[in-house]
């Protein structure tokens, strides 16, 4: 009867359990990143996996792209959207509370929010973008601690990723972090070096579909 009413306990907490820790995969003409979504952002991350299971992001673009920066999609207007239309502005009617964290910075592959210029730094209900960033010196980071970031200090080990690694430090504490591509980073940099219009949208429509990541559970 014990195991029995163990087993029983188990399956009640399969929703709680599947809904953390969970993956979603971005899939374009170019490749397929695997992302990893964050517990710590729970109302991002949540919002992100419902949009992806209502197939909300299909057929949407990479509608803005620059190179050593990011690649930004998740316009709802960007489906199907006439060559050299400008995007950005499409959205859904309601946003998300910023939700930031020291450990979660913008190195490359991380996925975050977009947002306008609301005070709040409140989130996109859908538009997000993922970093590619640029490697940076002690010199241009020293300076921009003391110029962007208001004199706020990098943490040592970020500082050593950036340099390594690279990102866009510049972003860090002002848009939501809420993810980081664990598989298809080499997508990134195919997607970011294409050539674009005056607004940033690549000349060629790079389209996505967006899908969670199964997860089984064994006992």
């Amino acid at each position: 009867m014990k195991r029995l009413l163990l087993f029983v306990c188990l399956i009640l907490t399969l929703p709680t359990m599947a809904a953390k820790n969970r993956k979603v995969k971005i899939i374009t003409p170019y490749g397929t990143m695997v992302i990893e979504l964050y517990n710590t952002t729970p109302k991002h991350r949540d919002n992100f996996i419902k949009l992806a299971r209502h197939h909300f992001y299909d057929s949407t673009l990479f509608h803005r792209v620059i190179k050593g920066f990011m690649i930004q999609g998740g316009d709802p207007d960007s489906k199907h959207a006439a060559r050299g239309a400008m995007l950005g502005n499409g959205d859904v009617n309601y946003t998300i509370p910023a939700e930031f964290q020291l450990n979660l910075f913008h190195k490359k592959g991380a996925l975050a929010a977009a947002r306008d210029n609301n005070p709040a730094k409140a989130s996109s209900g859908c538009q997000f973008y993922i970093v590619q960033g640029k490697v940076w010196t002690d010199e241009e980071l020293d300076k921009l601690e003391r110029g962007r970031l208001g004199g706020r200090k990098i943490p040592v080990d970020q500082r050593e990723y950036y340099k390594k690694y690279g990102g866009t430090p510049q972003l860090d504490q002002s848009y939501t972090v809420f993810g980081q591509v664990v598989e298809g980073l080499d997508v990134i940099d195919k997607i970011a070096g294409m050539k674009t219009d005056g607004n940033d949208r690549p000349l060629e429509d790079v389209a996505m579909k967006i899908r969670v990541v199964k997860k089984f559970l064994f006992f």
